[in-house]
Formats: C-alpha cells, sequence, structure tokens
C-alpha cells in the first residue's frame, strides 16, 4: 500500500466493551457472534457505499496488540489517522435516539481519555445511537459540546486551531476524563500535544505523565506547564510538575500569553527543573 495514496476511510470513536474481537478474531473470521463483531458489521453497513466510503478503520480489530512495536506506532500515530479521516463516527452505545443536552452529557464517550482526541482531530464528526441512527453532528453542535466538554467552540470548529491551545488549556479538556489502564491518561494526550514517546505499560500513570511533560518542556517554551494545582482530597505531593491531568482541571480559561513569555529557556536537568525569574 502506497501511504501517499491512502482512499477516503471513515473511521469509529466507541467504548469498549469485554466483547470487542482482535486483529486475530478478525483475521481468522471467529467470534462472529460477538458484540464487538456486530459493531464492526452495523458501522460497515452505516459508513460503506453507495453513499459514502468503500474504507473503514477500527481499532479493536486493525490494530494487533501482541505486537508491542504495532501497538506503540499505532498510539503515536492515532491522532494523525483521526485527523485524515474523510468522517468520524461516535458511536454513543448509551444514547436511545436523540437525547436532550443532559442525557447526551452524561454519555461514558464525554468521560474517557481517548474520545478526547477522537473528538477535536477530525473535521466531521458524526454522533450515532445505540442503534446507529444519526442525531448530532460536531460541526452544527458546536454550543452544546463545548457546554459538556469545557473545550472552546473555535476548537470544536476548526482542528488546526488546537495547535494554538497552551499546555494547561489542553490539560484541562482532560482533566475530569479517565482510561482503563493508568499509563493511557498521558499516552491518549500524545497527539494533542504532538508528542512522541514509547509506550511503558507498567510504569504507572503518575511516571508516563511526567515523561510526557519532560518531552514537552524539551520542545516547548509554553511556561502554562507550572500553573496546575493540588486537588481535593489533596495528593499530597510536591514538586515543579504535576502528577496527574486533574490538576490542571481550573485551567480551562486560562491566559493564552502565558505561552510564550519572553526570556530565557527553562530545562530539565539531572538536579531538577531549571528557570530564571523575573
Amino acid at each position: 500500500l502506497d501511504l501517499t495514496q491512502v482512499p477516503p476511510y471513515a473511521i469509529l470513536s466507541h467504548r469498549w466493551t469485554d466483547d470487542e474481537i482482535t486483529y486475530k478474531d478478525f483475521a481468522k473470521g471467529r467470534r462472529k457472534s460477538s458484540a464487538g463483531f456486530r459493531k464492526i458489521e452495523q458501522f460497515c453497513h452505516w459508513a460503506g457505499p453507495p453513499q459514502r466510503v468503500q474504507w473503514i478503520w477500527v481499532d479493536t480489530a486493525c490494530i494487533d496488540q501482541r505486537s508491542s512495536a504495532e501497538l506503540s506506532e499505532a498510539i503515536n500515530s492515532m491522532y494523525h489517522w483521526y485527523r485524515e479521516a474523510a468522517f468520524c463516527v461516535a458511536y454513543l452505545a448509551d444514547i436511545t435516539n436523540f437525547p436532550t443536552q443532559e442525557q447526551l452529557a452524561e454519555s461514558e464517550w464525554f468521560e474517557r481519555g481517548w474520545t478526547l482526541q477522537e473528538l477535536l482531530a477530525p473535521d466531521e464528526v458524526i454522533f450515532c445511537s445505540k442503534t446507529w441512527r444519526e442525531f448530532g453532528r460536531k460541526g452544527r453542535g458546536q454550543a452544546t459540546i463545548s457546554r459538556i466538554t469545557g473545550i472552546a467552540p473555535e476548537y470544536l470548529h476548526l482542528p488546526s486551531t488546537v495547535k494554538a491551545a497552551n499546555f494547561a488549556e489542553i490539560l484541562s479538556w482532560a482533566a475530569g476524563r479517565k482510561t482503563s489502564r493508568a499509563e493511557d491518561m498521558a499516552y491518549c494526550l500524545l497527539g494533542l500535544l504532538d508528542i512522541n514517546m514509547p509506550l511503558l505499560y507498567g510504569e504507572g500513570g503518575q511516571k508516563a505523565f511526567m515523561r510526557l511533560q519532560y518531552l514537552f518542556i524539551q520542545q516547548s517554551a509554553d511556561e502554562s506547564i507550572f500553573i496546575f494545582r493540588d486537588r481535593d482530597p489533596p495528593l499530597n505531593v510536591t514538586g515543579m510538575l504535576a502528577v496527574e491531568p486533574a490538576q490542571f482541571h481550573h485551567c480551562i480559561s486560562n491566559d493564552r500569553s502565558r505561552r510564550a513569555l519572553q526570556r530565557a529557556p527553562y530545562y530539565v536537568t539531572h538536579k531538577g527543573l531549571y528557570i530564571e525569574g523575573p
């Protein structure tokens, strides 16, 4: 496959269940009665010809998670894959028909770490209910989505403008979200922060998040990384860097001028953080 000639494709954003199929299951044609297989079939039917596209991508069946190298490459490339899709379908299995704003806000889809980039990266996100009925689109529901997520409408309208958001603002969008694996709370932010790093499952969520911040400091002069707060109840940890995204919850409307203050660069050394005061 010539990667410069990728055909138009649809991509799925969804909540994983206990009955998903794997790459190996799909390749061998196994577990066709599972809920995961039926979900892929229904997505194909919804997104496929004659009205839409001939190709779809679903993370459960398109990544061979037995290969750590393939998994690492996929997670580091995921934001780009969602960005380049013809459209993304957000499948909200806990929503029936046409939800009210209050019902939509209670969907687990808006509480997960990975769905943050899946909302922001694509130009077009189409929301579907449990029965695959379309009930909204990102481009038409920016005000509602903004109220639910705390993300300013400008970032929902034009994905390219996410690059203008500073570290603290991006982290505030993730502050109330969660992931099944602790490390994924850092890994799901890689694309939004334009960072690549190796995955080390088993290192723990705090170490993964700390590595993410060290890499960000190496490539950015954005000092908003330092305006985190302790949370309630307190974490009882000290240092110049946060230990989890929840510590940026208050930064939803922070001053974006903090991004590039004109002073000497700061950096991390073997003895800690070096930064010049005013």
